[in-house]
């Protein structure tokens, strides 16, 4: 996919989109866009807010009940994308937020389906991943491209929101395969993601591979990888974990999350920034 490209001489105008530099040319930021660049920050957060959801699910359901956890869940996801949807620009606080309760929420409808409805992994996987290349089409049939770079029309956020929680439903459900179906558990399932979750980013920045396929197979990754880490780190031995406890692992992570935004939204680099990494 051709990305929006500018020369490195970009002039300087306070209407005109924000230049962000890669090697000898720029990828246009559209100055209104309401999603982050894609920095080392970026991914950092990202695999911490997959493995707090993936252990805050686990914590409210058996704590309060998957009765009362899963409304509570979706309740915080509405109102987390309401704020979103309603901001005129990238907030690091508003967008964070939504993606934190888009793990919480989407963890708990992927055990729905598994658990309550009992649907296998290998189907859930399959399914989301239809649903993904089907978004992720249409996205490209009625916008023209799939840049991350200018989201900021309600079509584009709609079609990348909808693409973010097709992926989270998809890696958790590929991460609860490989983890339980395939029998690696999750050490050995975080350590395969951690390898895999490398290959796009080296392919892109090694190899020149494009942007949009790199971009979204590693988000992808994130969440099984995330997952993984969270799932050994608080389960107990007996279920292949070091049994730290899903209470403390999601305040743990969820400090470190609030510690990086926080950062983010004081320093701007995850807008002005001249070496994003995707």
């Amino acid at each position: 996919m051709a990305r929006d490209r500018v020369p490195f001489s970009f002039a300087h105008d306070e209407t005109a989109p924000i230049p962000v530099v890669r090697g000898p040319v720029a990828v246009v930021r559209h100055p209104r866009s309401k999603v982050p660049e894609i920095t080392v920050f970026f991914w950092i957060i990202k695999i911490l807010t997959t493995g707090m959801g993936e252990t805050a699910s686990d914590f409210l359901a058996h704590t309060i009940g998957p009765l009362v956890a899963v409304p509570l869940g979706f309740l915080g996801f509405a109102v987390a994308f309401v704020i979103q949807m309603r901001s005129r620009t990238y907030v690091a606080w508003k967008y964070w937020l939504a993606v934190v309760m888009v793990s919480v929420f989407g963890t708990m409808a992927a055990d729905v389906l598994h658990i309550g409805i009992g649907i296998p992994y290998v189907v859930s996987t399959t399914v989301f991943a239809v649903v993904l290349g089907v978004i992720l089409w249409q996205w490209r049939a009625h916008e023209g491209n799939l840049s991350i770079h200018s989201i900021h029309t309600k079509p584009r956020e709609l079609f990348y929101w909808g693409t973010v929680l097709a992926t989270f439903a998809l890696g958790t459900a590929a991460g609860d395969m490989t983890a339980m179906t395939f029998g690696w558990g999750y050490l050995s399932s975080g350590i395969v993601f951690a390898v895999l979750f490398a290959i796009p980013l080296v392919a892109q920045s090694r190899f020149g591979a494009t942007e949009v396929a790199t971009f979204w197979t590693a988000y992808i990754i994130t969440r099984p990888l995330g997952a993984s880490v969270a799932d050994w780190l608080a389960l107990p031995p007996a279920r292949g974990g070091i049994g730290l406890g899903t209470g403390l692992v999601t305040v743990l992570w969820s400090l470190a999350i609030v510690v990086l935004v926080v950062y983010l939204a004081h320093t701007r680099r995850d807008i002005d920034t001249d070496d994003p990494v995707t």
